[in-house]
């Protein structure tokens, strides 16, 4: 589970993959400045996971199925596997609501979470870790192909809870 889907199951009441990008990216957007999703950056890779909580909260599973990698994989805190097409068939239950949004926002109201990247050529690892503990609550693997990252793993801790 990532930290997306570990954040839209929170919201839920259950435990999912996690979702959450907040801190600089979502700073920046507040702004209005847009960050070039193509760019081989740290601030690229803040960006399409940015990209990925507004998909699977609206429902947009074409740009959710071209993000992610066919093998995708998350784990989740209990280590419980999941894999694309559930993430692509939990984000279309979302489309034309805006329950997701209210429950999220609620969510990182009372959560905040910094965010890391770790970088080596091609690939870039997004942390998500409490700022007062330090905890890594998520982090989301991608890798940089095509011109464009794809997310191709994602694991999740229960660190929140300690």
């Amino acid at each position: 589970m990532n930290f997306r889907e570990h954040l839209l199951a929170a919201c839920l009441g259950f435990v999912l993959p996690a979702i959450a990008v907040i801190g600089p990216a979502s700073a920046a957007a507040d702004a209005g400045a847009k960050t070039n999703e193509a760019a081989n950056t740290a601030a690229a890779v803040r960006a399409v996971d940015q990209h990925w909580l507004e998909a699977e909260m609206n429902g947009d599973t074409a740009w959710l199925d071209a993000m992610l990698m066919p093998d995708y994989r998350t784990v989740g805190a209990d280590g419980k596997v999941g894999d694309k097409a559930a993430i692509l068939k939990s984000a279309a239950k979302n489309r034309g609501s805006d329950k997701m949004r209210k429950q999220v926002e609620a969510w990182l109201k009372t959560h905040p979470t910094k965010q890391s990247v770790v970088m080596h050529g091609d690939v870039a690892i997004l942390s998500f870790s409490d700022p007062e503990t330090g905890r890594i609550r998520s982090s989301d693997i991608f890798i940089y192909k095509g011109g464009s990252w794809h997310a191709l793993y994602s694991e999740h801790s229960e660190a929140s809870k300690g």
